[in-house]
């Protein structure tokens, strides 16, 4: 499993891209690649978790234009081995 956390800022740019990027997520987690995603409370950033591997995932942030977007900001991918939830039950990892 793959974490994607993101920073905003309140642009234009940005709230304007948002409704076209959320119907992919919507996508990519009813094909199973994306587990959960969504912004912080306080909408400073998100959090995303998908379910595929390194190349996936960068070919998927680079076809969707969120991510370029003004506003966004990637401020990290880290590889997550969960040991309680879905991700356990699809790759063991004792």
């Amino acid at each position: 499993m793959l974490i994607v956390e993101l920073a905003f800022t309140a642009t234009p740019e940005r709230l304007a891209a948002r409704p076209a990027h959320r119907v992919l997520l919507q996508r990519l987690h009813d094909e199973g690649r994306l587990v959960a995603a969504g912004p912080w409370e306080d909408d400073s950033g998100a959090l995303l978790v998908f379910d595929t591997e390194r190349a996936e995932l960068d070919r998927l942030l680079a076809t969707d234009p969120y991510y370029r977007a003004p506003g966004v900001e990637v401020l990290g991918v880290r590889a997550w081995a969960p040991v309680v939830g879905r991700g356990r039950l699809t790759r063991d990892r004792g």
